[in-house]
């Protein structure tokens, strides 16, 4: 559920004489464990009452690609199947669903996705031993934009960014963010579950190639809080199934967007729908950390043209216009999010649901807008009461992701804190 890869590693002659064709299995407490690996209590889905059984991992073979940072390897992405059966609650197949209601109605979904990561001159295991307290960052200022902060970073965001290339990822470009040792990598936009899928291989690769190289990267939404936090910016549009055309450029003018219902619908039912899924997009307790007033992390749920203060920014014209959102955080899980962003578009398209006005000037002090949610408590109480979410992912979805949410918020509760022992161990 937290949008990072598990499987086995099959060697070459039985992946061909088998489980290209037949699969392979699993046990299916993978959806249903905490980051530690600790089989949760209370899921409906498995339990130790039906003894932790096997899934079906069914390989999508269109998705089968060298692995090029890995000697002699090549990776497949897997469906998750039970007596022969998708299995709804797993991420992908989350995505797999949106798509077939936009499919339904004669669209493909075409998205894009920023994700920031933090560069460290650690290793993940000197980080471990110093409790990931006063880490070295790769680089010691701001250095958005820099070329020789990016040039001194090269050695590892230029091995991943060519890795993704010869692994059949399509690379636009990297480049320094705010934070020191923060930098971007933009994936080429492409169908949605190819980006979803890319999304989720370029962060597990620049793990390993990092690691390879004695560095860390971290995707926390907000690791340190003096610093920038790392979002994961999704830009969307609808194409014509038949033709490719993007639907969203029209003749309707809509603040200064030259667009068409569907843009108008779509950004609409995502916007209406925003703050009961932003569970959908900041999934941790750390999550909601980054929505800091007076940075590029927007808690105004408004939307402008161009605007990067904005939870929604409208960008590009005619073939190239399209709908960015700033809310979903670095950590958040590609599939999860995007099929969030598809059930909230299409039915807004399906019901018409018009967006409000513009937003122009300042966002951060503008007191009457909506924001987003403060904690991760809160996003998970509207996830609850969601009629969108119900509709559109179903009661057995539903259920199984907010226990999902209810436990990361449980182990974050029962933890004593390096914030509570500074505070109170000698003073209280």
């Amino acid at each position: 559920m937290y949008g990072r890869l598990m499987g086995k590693r099959i060697t070459g002659e039985f992946f061909r004489d088998q489980v290209a064709g037949d699969g392979y299995h699993a046990c299916d407490y993978l959806l249903a464990c905490d980051m530690e690996m600790d089989p949760v209590p209370g899921y409906s889905f498995t339990s130790w009452e039906t003894g932790y059984s096997d899934f079906h991992l069914r390989c999508d073979m269109p998705t089968l690609r060298r692995a090029s940072w890995l000697p002699n390897t090549a990776l497949v992405m897997c469906d998750v199947l039970r007596d022969h059966q998708p299995v709804s609650i797993s991420p992908r197949q989350m995505l797999r669903n949106q798509l077939a209601r936009a499919g339904e109605l004669g669209y493909v979904v075409m998205g894009g996705s920023e994700i920031e990561l933090y560069v460290f001159d650690e290793t993940y295991e000197s980080a471990s031993d110093k409790r990931y307290h006063d880490l070295r960052t790769a680089g010691r200022y701001v250095e958005d934009y820099h070329i020789l902060q990016g040039t001194k970073e090269e050695a590892l965001i230029g091995a991943i960014r060519r890795n993704l290339e010869d692994s059949g990822i399509p690379v636009e470009f990297s480049k320094g963010e705010w934070g020191p040792g923060q930098q971007e990598i933009n994936l080429r936009y492409s169908e949605a579950l190819e980006q979803a899928d890319a999304n989720v291989i370029y962060k597990h690769a620049a793990k390993e190639i990092a690691a390879a190289q004695g560095k860390a990267v971290t995707f926390m939404a907000k690791w340190d809080e003096k610093l920038a936090g790392s979002s994961m910016h999704i830009h969307i549009s609808l194409c014509d199934a038949q033709s490719g055309r993007n639907l969203f450029p029209g003749n309707q003018s809509i603040g200064p967007v030259q667009a068409s219902d569907e843009f108008r619908w779509f950004l609409g039912g995502w916007m209406a729908a925003a703050y009961e899924m932003t569970a959908c997009y900041a999934p941790s307790v750390n999550s909601y950390k980054r929505f800091q007033e007076g940075s590029f992390a927007p808690t105004g749920l408004a939307w402008s043209y161009d605007n990067r203060t904005a939870g929604f920014r409208v960008v590009g014209s005619g073939p190239s216009l399209r709908i960015e959102c700033r809310i979903p955080g670095a950590d958040a899980n590609p599939y999860i999010a995007y099929a969030a962003i598809i059930g909230a578009g299409l039915n807004g398209i399906t019901n018409k649901v018009e967006p409000p006005q513009i937003f122009q000037g300042d966002i951060y002090s503008a007191g009457d807008l909506p924001r987003v949610p403060k904690t991760l408590g809160e996003a998970t109480t509207a996830f609850e009461t969601s009629e969108l979410a119900l509709s559109a992912f179903g009661q057995d979805v539903v259920d199984h992701y907010l226990h999902f949410l209810r436990t990361e918020q449980r182990k974050f509760d029962e933890v004593v804190t390096c914030w509570e022992r500074n505070r109170f161990f000698e003073r209280a």
